[in-house]
């Protein structure tokens, strides 16, 4: 090796040296400014097969999940405050908020990332098409709705 391909070669190693701390330190910060997404409690029946899909769906997107198996979830509807036109199939509670039904994944992501004051989003009964409901190319229009405390509704997102 020349002289001048050994002073080039350790110059190129020194900048490595200097350098590499300070990138990986950028990088981490980047992704440490990122929040977790919080853990998401999904309530639904122990034979729901669109339940099963739809917690696979969430799960795709990054969502971590308890999934808690009842038979009767009239109660967990009550008390997170879901309006009877809008229940559905599973609730699901993540941070402060109650998820309804076949909500798409990144509508809850939007919500999380509004930090709006609803108490959560639905999508009434069981819509053909929405995440966990798929039936091949048959898609059905529908509304998810944001919904309150008081019951009171509006739709926040059409597909």
């Amino acid at each position: 090796m020349e002289r001048r391909e050994f002073v080039g070669s350790f110059a190129a190693l020194a900048a490595g040296v200097v350098l590499a701390p300070r990138v990986a330190r950028a990088a981490g910060s980047a992704r440490a400014s990122v929040a977790p997404l919080p853990l998401m409690t999904i309530y639904k029946s122990p034979s729901c097969g669109c339940c099963k899909e739809w917690v696979k769906h969430v799960q795709a997107a990054g969502f971590k999940t308890k999934v808690v198996d009842m038979d009767d979830l009239t109660q967990v509807k009550t008390d997170a405050g879901v309006p009877e036109d809008l229940q559905s199939c599973h609730t699901a509670l993540i941070g402060t908020y109650v998820i309804e039904g076949h909500v798409p994944a990144e509508l809850v992501q939007k919500l999380l990332t509004d930090k709006t004051k609803l108490t959560g989003l639905a999508v009434g009964g069981m819509v053909v098409g929405s995440p966990g409901m798929e039936q091949g190319s048959m898609k059905q229009p529908y509304n998810v709705m944001a919904f309150t405390k008081g019951g009171k509704s509006t739709v926040y997102a059409r597909r």
